[in-house]
């Protein structure tokens, strides 16, 4: 399928879950059609056996807000499209994040001060030091991968920083949130090899039982090991080993791929549109109206998935219990009926807010305040320093159905 036939294939033909459409960014008419046609589709076969996909902004709303019908628990298949892959022998993680009431809000109260407003402003200038640092380091006037040199950059920083990791292996945090969301279903890609990435995801529990073993007894602190052990629903995590490695694997995705994508798509959606560039130049005061349209305009996070917990009625359709239903929340922000001229990102946008990016009710982004805060500093930091952020060449983005990551950027910068 190409984005010229997408009127040519029958309704019930659709698939939106191909990696390679998010690979090659033609996903637009796909979603586009479905949310005119069927907002509520089902797809009774595919790569993940057959699911409903929500494509619009309301119904999204309403599965994320329904926990009580529509379960994230691991036990009935998680959030991913991707079934989970039960090998014997092999740890499967267990977050909150896959977990239902009432065993989900404890853990996550655990680790949820590290984001709250008081701490962000105590963090705010260590992350403008950090980004100043490595603005400062960028070579104006030559060629290189925005991606490589400031959003994984940033983010590794940032990683480090909340896990008190040490700084130096910073990259390995990165590494290892990529290899989470690396199994074919997602990716597309049949040549991974599963053992090696167990054994891979393996080491990182290694680590991290050595970080919390380091810090055992020791005082409160603000990191993200110290507040789970020193919070009473976690604090013997790591007795667990499912719950200690599925836990920390999602802080360090969630640390990762929202702001590392969103700082990629920002750069690309203001070579796209060059009037915002220059509304943004004129009016500085737009940034943070500005990263929450970014944040819509490329959703970092793709879809989630529901399982049904009973037969229920969503938009006229009838879902039945045990079904697979997917939200996808980047369709969900291109639906014409709440944002006007939906496929531009429009900085001062009234209702950028309005997204779905980081989804709703009582699985919402814990970090989202954290993420818009680091974006946020980062174009504060960029626009005192350059006129121009020039995309010069092609974009490489990741076939990945889960996470809308991007590779390369190739940029040269412009001074003031």
């Amino acid at each position: 399928m190409t984005t010229t036939d997408v009127n040519a294939v029958a309704l019930a033909d659709i698939d939106v879950s191909r990696p390679e459409l998010f690979q090659q960014d033609s996903w637009h008419p796909w979603f586009a059609r479905l949310r005119k046609e069927a907002p509520i589709h089902f797809r009774a076969d595919s790569v993940n056996g057959p699911f409903w996909s929500v494509t619009s902004h309301a119904l999204i709303k309403e599965v994320d807000t329904n926990n009580a019908v529509f379960s994230s628990s691991s036990h009935v298949g998680g959030i991913a499209i991707a079934d989970p892959q039960v090998i014997e022998g092999q740890l499967q993680g267990q977050s909150f994040i896959t977990m239902d009431e009432p065993e989900h809000m404890p853990q996550r109260r655990a680790v949820a001060p590290t984001v709250a407003p008081k701490n962000l402003a105590e963090l705010e200038p260590l992350i403008r030091e950090r980004a100043a640092d490595i603005l400062d380091n960028l070579p104006v006037g030559k060629t290189f991968n925005w991606v490589q040199e400031v959003s994984i950059e940033l983010t590794a920083r940032m990683l480090a920083t909340l896990f008190d990791f040490p700084y130096e292996d910073r990259h390995k945090l990165v590494y290892w949130s990529d290899l989470t969301t690396a199994v074919p279903q997602i990716t597309g890609d049949d040549s991974i090899n599963m053992d090696d990435r167990y054994a891979e995801l393996m080491q990182a529990a290694g680590a991290f039982y050595q970080l919390w073993e380091s810090k055992a007894g020791k005082p409160p602190a603000f990191d993200l090991i110290s507040m789970l052990q020193h919070n009473e629903a976690t604090a013997k995590m790591n007795e667990n080993p499912e719950q200690f490695l599925g836990n920390l694997l999602l802080l360090i995705v969630g640390g990762n791929d929202t702001t590392r994508n969103s700082i990629s798509g920002g750069v690309i959606g203001l070579n796209q549109f060059p009037d915002q560039y220059q509304k943004l130049r004129d009016n500085p005061a737009l940034i943070p109206n500005m990263v929450a349209e970014i944040v819509r305009w490329q959703t970092p996070v793709i879809h989630m998935r529901r399982t049904a917990l009973e037969d229920y009625e969503l938009g006229g359709k009838l879902i039945k219990k045990g079904e697979k239903v997917i939200m996808w929340y980047l369709s969900g922000n291109r639906d014409e009926t709440v944002f006007e001229n939906p496929d531009k990102l429009v900085i001062d946008r009234p209702n950028a807010r309005s997204h779905v990016a980081f989804g709703f009710g009582v699985h919402r982004c814990m970090g989202n305040r954290m993420a818009e805060m680091q974006l946020r500093v980062l174009w504060e930091e960029i626009m005192k320093r350059f006129h121009n952020i020039e995309i010069v060449g092609n974009i490489e983005r990741l076939p990945n159905n889960f996470i809308r990551g991007i590779k390369d950027v190739p940029v040269k910068l412009h001074a003031l």
